[in-house]
């Protein structure tokens, strides 16, 4: 009888150990979803208020254009290259894509 108390007493122990390693490693991954999420949330909002200052600064010049005065043509033709640089091609025309 004595043998018996004592199995299961460590099977017990065993399945304790096996549970608590579970809950630890459901919460790593909980931590590290955290850490991702807060990560994009961050990077969403930098890029969002990149475009919206982007979008502010255009809006303001377009207002502006009817006063040519040297500081407006100069911002202008600076978002129009910003404008050119974006939509330009990352590779050589004619150049065959890697497959």
């Amino acid at each position: 009888m004595e043998t018996k108390d004592k199995s299961r007493k460590w099977m017990w122990w065993f399945l304790a150990a096996v549970l608590a390693v579970q809950v630890y490693f459901v919460w790593e991954l909980v931590a590290a979803l955290a850490l991702f999420a807060l990560g994009f949330g961050a990077l969403t909002a930098a890029v969002g208020g990149i475009y919206l200052l982007y979008k502010g600064s255009e809006s303001v010049l377009d207002r502006l254009t009817p006063s040519s005065r040297p500081a407006v043509v100069v911002a202008k033709r600076g978002i129009a290259r910003i404008e050119e640089v974006a939509v330009r091609q990352l590779r050589r025309p004619g150049s065959e894509p890697a497959s």
